[in-house]
């Protein structure tokens, strides 16, 4: 005998495998099948509203139908600049020659151009309504008699048993308590916190440092006088506030949410406790007047129905007038329906984008450097200061910059600061030169302005401004320590270490320091160091107890940067350094940046807000050194153009060229010419004491040093123009360092004598050169000499030159340069060389501009993010003014696809959205018959998306679409607003080929979304919202009807059949376009006149899904038909579908616009088809026992009164049913099967009823599954928020619309009856 199969097995009869197949087959075959919805076109939405003019205009919710006038305008808003005056110079634009500068300084002097959208705080989710809070401050809670027993034990037990202990402790942050800071700006402090009951039964709150509660308390809270505890989240994360008697609050914040909910529930049963003897008390007296008010209330009515058998008018009007205040009353303090709503309770800004704001100077870690003072232990008084304290007896200069060992480099420029008393400075002059009373030489120079600030006001700067864009505890700050060169280091710091007799010592140094003063005052000379930590910790935490280290004398043979560095890496470790320590003592204090600090300048000297005149205490910011990575760059926004030099080292050794050059001194000069005429250019930076802008700088000196090492900073301020002449020159002079100690009449030697010259040329291939480079040094300075660069012209030249050491390369130097107007970068500087060629007529070669687009890839990240807005606008110039060659549109916009691209994988798309609302202004083009920015965007989109080779810069353009709308519709909108076609009629704002335009790019983007979603899901769901957003604010600009086609046509591109992902799309696409500020005008809620036969054929026709309903009312009818889709699928995509109908009921019912009832209910009232879609899937709502006492129902009218439950006379207007006319004729495709009034709510597949014979069981089986097999049942979220949806419907629509509720009510799960 042949096996039994197991499928056989399970059969009650055998043989009847093939019978039960073909019944599963038929059941499949009847089941609902998701079809693809019937295609509405949409009204021709401008053409309706010029037809029905008389009509919306007198209608008195006229509001509701017409967009409001000037809904988008265009605002110049002026920068917000910190400095006083701007930081460009005067003229600036017209001084600058290179099209770059031009543009860089352009960007910085231009104010923002803002494109307004009048309602766009509307725009967007229910949570980005500006209305002050969706959630109610305190919802009350329903307590009945029998839970407050329970209650009240629970809480006798739970906290009276724990009397006279610790009931809860635990970590929180205390507010400080001020009360003239305001609640948002307390500032929090960690304690740790104990709730105690004292002997008395009272409860107290005390705050302690840490756990050990054996310290001293904080403070305390005693919480008799707790009234009440609320959250504050607008205040902190996990806040809430504790309310006395006295008006006052303690506010307190915890580390969790869990923490947070059990402090409150464990602090509002203490205040319900304490409460407790109050209300017992009061509780009689309660009573009694609750009866008067019961009483009251019946007097009341029956004065009331008396009145209404009354004939007096006037007892009439008030009783009508008592009854209407009454009603008003009634409705006080009733919250919105909405508000018991769990996503409007939760604190959900996972949807809000942050705002937007313009660029501005990045703010990093600051501190404020002050110097007081420098003392060695070598004191006297020196001059006329005989009656003051004693004082060094030569002066000092001190030099401070920041160093960071960890990245082993320098982090900060040069702050130079003079500690010197007015009687040791004087030193430094000429006998015959004497101090005005202002500090500056008798007979120099009238007083000089920079930038509106006296020369004076700024020799003699103590303090500055530090900042740190890295912070960790390897950052030092190095004090180095100068003299006048004297002589040998040893030699000049051993009256300082040896010192046995400081009267005596002193006397001799400070004769000795006044000769070496008056002859060699201009020459400095190395001669200690100290250093000290900043931060604590990379948090930024300022070491402010910390201090500098022993003053270390400076060794000459370790002068340079790398030598500090390298000590800085033993500072803790000083055993393994023996240093030679100068006793001194170096008072420099670091200190936090005051808030309120005022008179402060920049590192160019602009002054910044707020800054007194003639003020004598100015702070200056030192100029940062930002590491060059990209996470540090920024768009710049002001003027800056400095040039750091640093002469690193002279390899003099083997020159036989002059005679003496030992103690050889370096004098740095910047000039425009190589003229035998030539004078050096007044901009570098001066010392202290001297003049703020200087034509030379001297370099220390190293005493008798063949080969000197340097460490000095030549600061240089860049003209606006640089040219080819434009050129470092480097002196070197040999010093005389003898001093005629014997007072004899021996002529003296020479102070200086030249022993070679050195020069670099600024500027190469165009651009500004800083790496670091080896000169030769020249023994004469011809005429000309800029000629001589490199070894090709040195053999060509005719120049009569003498090189030093056969033109070897003697002198090591570099440069860095910190310019917002100039670029290093090659493929930046060629491209807009280029570009302002074709600007200046020259002859353009075939291919060159596409040479030069295509370079751009290639540009350093760094220099594309600090130029973002300058390199970005000149993009969008060639795009639509050189169009000449069709490669140019296509190339142009693979660069900025690549720039865009290259921002947000560095996280910094935020520069770019700020570019796009304040820095991008569309300009018309210079070429006639051009396109505009718009125009041609769109058309080379259409391009790249068809390059069917190219699908890396497919791919980009789709995940990054976004920033290519936004600059369209900002294009777009200009266009409209300055062109003043806004006026225009909608139809004839733009051209029939720019509609065109715009539909073959949504053709073009559909497949990639419909097809290619699985492969590149992230491209396509991000174009996909880009889309949307793009034409919801498209529906502003442009004919609404026209973009009304496109969204029908993009969502025909779906499918009931697609996958999940493509269902989320799909609605992610229509909630977007649906949260326009203006859907409910887009809708149209108006009355629109049916055709006769239709009247008499179907009175429900307005408020069904029909196709003329979503046409009249396109958005919420293409959004109900594919919820009503959504809703046969499965939970995910359910759960999305219903999501965007709650969301936007939400949004409606908080809109703070149309908050009067009958705007409501106008609105209410295009949700109507949402009723019958509910009702065509009550099973799905219903318990299981009601499923089966409705489905057993024997009449019709049973099934109509549970189905509907719509009172039945016609007054009620078109929702008004019969026994004839049931929901089934909804025009959805999806209507409930009738052909009788007892099949209209039981599935095909049913074939019997739960109590019809023995077969009772199997019937209800076949039918629970038949009907499982159609409609999932929903679950709680769904049937929740469906029913929060069906409520505010038939609460908000006007009373004579207004359907009876659903009867009999079925049995719903638990989770519907508490909001």
């Amino acid at each position: 005998m042949a096996e039994v199969r197991k499928f056989t097995k399970r059969l009650s009869k055998p043989g009847t495998a093939a019978e039960l197949r073909q019944s599963v087959s038929e059941a499949v075959r009847g089941s609902v099948v998701l079809e693809k919805t019937k295609v509405v076109e949409p009204l021709d939405y401008e053409n309706v509203i010029t037809q029905r003019k008389t009509q919306i205009y007198s209608d008195p919710l006229r509001d509701l139908l017409m967009f409001p006038m000037e809904d988008i305008s265009i605002s110049v808003i002026s920068r917000q600049r910190r400095t006083v005056q701007s930081t460009v110079p005067e003229d600036g634009e017209k001084r600058a020659q290179s099209l770059f500068v031009k543009e860089c300084i352009k960007t910085y002097s231009t104010d923002w151009h803002v494109v307004n959208y009048k309602y766009e705080d509307f725009s967007g989710d229910f949570r980005m309504l500006p209305c002050k809070s969706l959630r109610p401050e305190k919802i009350p809670n329903h307590v009945f008699e029998i839970d407050e027993d329970c209650e009240k034990d629970e809480d006798s037990s739970s906290l009276c048993s724990q009397k006279g202990g610790v009931i809860k402790q635990g970590w929180l942050h205390k507010a400080n308590v001020n009360s003239t800071i305001t609640v948002t700006m307390k500032v929090f402090k960690r304690r740790y916190f104990y709730l105690t009951q004292l002997p008395d039964g009272s409860y107290i709150l005390n705050s302690y440092k840490d756990e050990k509660n054996s310290k001293e308390s904080k403070g305390c809270i005693y919480l008799d006088a707790c009234i009440d505890v609320v959250q504050c989240p607008k205040m902190r994360r996990h806040a809430f506030e504790l309310k006395m008697l006295d008006k006052y609050s303690h506010y307190l914040a915890a580390e969790t949410e869990q923490e947070m909910e059990e402090w409150l529930i464990t602090l509002k049963k203490i205040i319900q406790i304490n409460t407790d003897s109050l209300v017992q008390e009061k509780k009689e007296t309660v009573e009694t007047a609750q009866d008067d008010e019961t009483s009251s209330q019946g007097k009341a009515e029956n004065i009331m129905a008396s009145l209404e058998r009354s004939m007096h008018p006037e007892l009439m009007k008030y009783g009508r007038e008592t009854e209407q205040l009454n009603k008003l009353s009634r409705g006080d303090g009733r919250q919105n329906l909405f508000s018991f709503d769990s996503e409007v309770q939760r604190l959900d800004f996972s949807g809000i984008e942050p705002d937007i704001k313009p660029f501005e100077e990045k703010c990093n870690k600051r501190f404020l450097v002050n110097c007081h003072d420098l003392t060695f232990n070598i004191l006297g008084q020196v001059g006329d200061n005989a009656k003051g304290p004693p004082t060094n007896v030569e002066p000092f200069f001190i030099n401070l910059a920041l160093f960071d060992v960890k990245n082993n480099c320098k982090i900060s420029a040069d702050f130079h600061v003079d500690l010197n008393p007015a009687s040791v400075r004087e030193m430094l002059w000429s006998p015959s030169t004497q101090l005005a009373s202002d500090g500056n030489p008798r007979g120099s120079s009238p007083e000089s302005f920079i930038h509106g600030i006296a020369e004076s006001q700024l020799r003699y700067i103590r303090q500055g401004i530090f900042s740190v864009t890295n912070p960790h505890p390897e950052i030092f700050l190095v004090a180095r320590i100068e003299k006048v060169l004297q002589g040998n280091i040893t030699h000049c710091a051993e009256p300082y270490i040896k010192n046995s007799d400081p009267a005596k010592t002193a006397q001799k140094v400070h004769r000795t320091a006044k000769q070496v003063c008056s002859r060699l005052g201009q020459y400095r000379m190395p001669f200690a160091w100290a250093a000290r930590p900043i931060f604590k910790d990379i948090q930024g935490s300022l070491d402010l107890d910390g201090r500098f280290s022993p003053l270390y004398k400076q060794d000459s043979s370790k002068l340079s940067n790398e030598d500090i560095l390298k000590l800085l890496s033993e500072y803790k470790k000083p055993e393994k350094t023996k240093l030679q320590i100068i006793p001194g003592q170096l008072n420099i204090t670091v200190e936090c940046v005051p808030v309120d600090l005022s008179n402060c300048i920049t590192s160019s000297y602009v002054p910044l807000k707020p800054f007194e005149k003639n003020c004598q205490n100015i702070t200056v910011e030192v100029e940062e050194f930002v590491p060059e990575m990209t996470k540090y760059c920024y768009p710049f926004t002001i003027y800056k153009n400095h040039l750091y030099v640093y002469p690193l080292q002279l390899k003099y050794d083997s020159q036989k060229t002059f005679a003496k050059a030992r103690n050889i001194a370096v004098c740095v000069e910047f000039r425009d010419s190589d003229e035998s005429d030539a004078s050096a250019l007044k901009c570098i930076y001066g010392k202290p004491a001297g003049p703020v802008f200087t034509t030379n700088a001297y370099a220390v000196v190293s005493h008798h040093n063949q080969n000197p090492e340097f460490y000095d900073e030549i600061k240089i301020e860049l003209p606006i123009h640089l040219h080819q002449k434009h050129h470092l020159l480097f002196t070197f002079y040999h010093v005389s360092c003898e001093i005629n100690t014997k007072g004899t009449t021996k002529k003296q030697d020479t102070v200086e004598t030249p022993v070679g010259f050195a020069w670099v040329p600024l500027l190469k291939d165009g651009r500004i050169i800083t790496f670091e480079q080896q000169l030769p040094v020249s023994a004469n300075l011809p005429p000309g000499y800029l000629n001589l660069n490199d070894a090709e012209s040195r053999r060509q030249s005719n120049v009569d030159i003498k090189w030093v050491d056969g033109a070897k390369p003697l002198l090591k130097i570099k440069s860095h340069l910190e310019s917002t107007i100039y670029t290093q970068d090659l493929h930046v500087h060629k491209f807009f060389h280029h570009c302002q060629l074709i600007q200046s007529g020259s002859k353009e070669v075939p291919g060159e501009l596409i040479k030069y687009l295509k370079c751009l890839h290639a540009m350093e990240i760094q220099v594309m993010i600090q130029f973002l807005p300058v390199i970005l606008m000149q993009l969008f110039r060639v795009l639509t003014n050189m169009t000449h060659e069709d490669d140019v549109p296509i190339n142009c916009t693979m660069v900025l696809l690549h720039t865009v691209s290259k921002c947000h994988e560095e996280g910094l798309d935020n520069y770019l959205r700020s570019f796009i609302k304040y820095s991008f202004r569309p300009e018309k083009p210079s070429v006639p018959q051009a396109q505009l920015i718009h125009e041609t965007l769109a058309t080379t989109m259409i391009a790249v998306l068809k390059q069917s080779a190219d699908f890396l810069a497919i791919n980009k353009l789709l995940k990054y679409s976004w920033f290519f709308f936004e600059i369209i519709a900002k294009s777009m909108a200009t266009y409209l607003l300055e062109e003043n076609k806004i006026k225009l009629p909608r139809g004839q704002r733009f051209s029939e080929a720019y509609h065109h335009v715009l539909h073959s790019l949504l053709l073009a983007i559909i497949p990639h979304v419909t097809i290619r979603y699985a492969e590149i899901p992230d491209e396509s769901r991000n174009v996909n919202y880009s889309l949307a957003s793009f034409l919801k604010r498209c529906l502003t600009l442009m004919d609404r009807g026209f973009v009304f086609n496109l969204i029908n046509d993009y969502i025909s591109g779906f499918s009931p059949k697609d996958p999940k992902v493509l269902a989320e799309y799909k609605f992610e696409f229509l909630q977007t376009v649906c949260n326009h500020e203006h859907y409910i005008p887009l809708n149209l809620p108006m009355a629109f006149a049916k055709p006769k036969l239709q009247r008499v054929q179907d009175s429900n026709l307005e408020y069904s899904l029909s196709d003329e309903y979503c046409k009249h009312h396109f958005l919420v009818g293409l959004l109900l038909r594919e919820t009503s889709i959504a809703l046969q699928d499965n939970y995910e995509i359910r759960y999305t579908a219903i999501s965007v109908i709650k969301n936007l009921l939400i949004k409606h019912a908080f809109d703070t616009r149309y908050q009067h009832k009958n705007q409501q209910a106008k609105i209410a009232q295009l949700y109507l088809p949402f009723v019958g879609l509910l009702l065509e899937n009550i099973q799905r709502l219903a318990g299981r026992d009601t499923l089966y006492s409705c489905a057993a129902m024997p009449n019709s009218a049973s099934r109509d009164e549970f189905a509907c439950g719509f009172a039945s006379p016609t007054s009620r207007g078109s929702l008004s049913t019969d026994k004839d006319t049931a929901y089934g004729s909804f025009q959805n495709g999806h209507g409930i099967k009738r052909e009788d009034s007892r099949g209209s709510l039981i599935p095909e597949g049913a074939t019997g009823f739960p109590d019809q014979g023995s077969t009772g069981e199997n019937t209800r089986q076949s039918s629970a599954r038949s009907s499982v097999s159609q409609y999932n049942r929903l679950d709680q979220y769904e049937i929740r928020s469906l029913l929060m949806c069906y409520l505010y419907i038939v609460k908000m629509i006007s009373e004579d619309l207004r359907p009876l509720p659903l009867s009999p009510p079925p049995t719903f799960p638990s989770c519907i009856s508490s909001p």
